[in-house]
């Protein structure tokens, strides 16, 4: 394990996953996080940017852990931990804090999103980038897989790292970050990109009642060859040939087609399901143990040398 890369990501629920997400985000990790020694970190203390609600919280905490084990991340393979958990990463943000201006975290873009609408930001919100490049290079972290619109959150971190290797010598190790190309929208009921928003998805782990009632729901044009959002999303499931013997063979019974993209998404989602709901909360709690003790060894024996670094180490 020694020689791998080492990979963070930063996880919060996002409430009822849709199959959408399965292949927009967890599938893209599933395929990516065996290939490094990864740390995938649930960022509940980011969360509390937003979320005032400790039930809420509390239960998003679970769900998405669920939610990754679910899908078939090994906890023996990955580090899977609580940022709470591990107090170094707001004793590090804190440093941080001291080393960069107010100028350069309000071009964060959150904050410029939040201001730009008139609304109140929290000093946290503002901060924010700095409790994530904490979050960052406290595990001397190599890559970070990010979409483009969060490019910026890495930048932040290395900047940080910058600042404090300048000042005190190196410390930290400036992180590349992976922006996942390429990932297809992915087209929900409507043929609109899915999204809970537009009440148009699939749910990841509904019952095969449910799925088959939002796939029954696909909007079909009758004008084309074959029903253009059936197949849009039925390609996620099946390779193109078998794909296109299918919707010849079933040319106009948009039911029949229908049907068989309900059989292959509960193909895939079943064994998911079943695995979701043998899950308990306790056997969440025990691997968020396990993996933060993990983590918290690797963090605390960085903060000790900062804490040195900065002269607070006596």
């Amino acid at each position: 394990m020694g020689d791998m890369e080492r990979l963070l990501t930063g996880i919060q629920s996002s409430g009822q996953l849709h199959i959408g997400n399965y292949f927009g985000a967890l599938k893209p990790f599933l395929d990516l996080y065996p290939n490094y020694e990864s740390y995938l970190m649930v960022a509940d203390y980011h969360a509390v940017t937003s979320l005032r609600d400790p039930n809420a919280l509390r239960q998003n905490i679970l769900d998405v852990v669920k939610d990754y084990l679910a899908v078939g991340v090994d906890p023996s393979k990955a580090t899977i931990f609580q940022q709470s958990q591990v107090q170094e990463h707001a004793e590090l943000a804190w440093i941080f804090d001291c080393l960069v201006t107010v100028s350069f975290l309000e071009l964060g873009h959150a904050y410029k999103d939040k201001v730009a609408k008139g609304l109140e930001a929290n000093a946290g919100l503002m901060t924010y980038p700095m409790l994530m490049a904490a979050d960052i290079l406290l595990y001397d972290t190599d890559v970070v897989p990010v979409g483009e619109d969060q490019r910026q959150h890495i930048e932040y971190a290395r900047e940080a790292a910058a600042k404090f290797n300048n000042a005190y010598g190196e410390t930290f190790k400036e992180p590349k970050e992976m922006i996942q190309k390429g990932i297809a929208v992915i087209p929900g009921t409507d043929g609109k990109k899915m999204s809970k928003s537009y009440g148009n998805t699939i749910p990841l782990f509904g019952t095969k009642d449910e799925i088959a009632k939002a796939v029954m729901s696909i909007v079909t044009d009758s004008s084309g060859e074959s029903p253009e959002n059936v197949y849009a999303i039925h390609e996620l499931f099946r390779d193109r040939d078998s794909l296109g013997e299918l919707y010849k063979a079933n040319k106009g019974k948009y039911k029949n087609l229908k049907e068989a993209l309900i059989e292959d998404i509960e193909t895939l989602v079943a064994p998911m399901r079943a695995k979701r709901d043998s899950i308990s909360d306790d056997d969440v709690r025990r691997v968020l143990k396990e993996g933060s003790d993990k983590a918290r060894a690797y963090a605390s024996a960085k903060m000790a040398d900062v804490r040195q670094k900065i002269g607070v180490g006596l």
